[in-house]
């Protein structure tokens, strides 16, 4: 498959960018979603050990990727411990 896009390349060098655009957004979900299933709160891998991951969060943990207004260092806890 990889010998037929080359082929196709060679015969039509316009399609270059378009290989390249395909590729990097194939990339960036990839990436996307490796990041989401290893590091997002809500995703439990060792149920048995940790079965609530999300509990253990403090008010001030970034778990969100870019966060426009808020500086999560000065925030401060407003509910009890369950």
């Amino acid at each position: 498959m990889l010998c037929q896009i080359i082929g196709q390349a060679k015969k039509h060098p316009s399609l270059i960018p378009l290989f390249m655009v395909i590729g990097a957004g194939g990339t960036g979900a990839a990436l996307s979603v490796t990041r989401l299933a290893l590091f997002n709160p809500n995703v439990s891998w060792d149920r048995k050990n940790n079965p609530e991951p999300w509990k253990k969060l403090g008010p001030n943990d970034q778990y969100k990727f870019y966060s426009v207004n808020v500086d999560y260092s000065k925030l401060k806890k407003e509910g009890p411990d369950f």
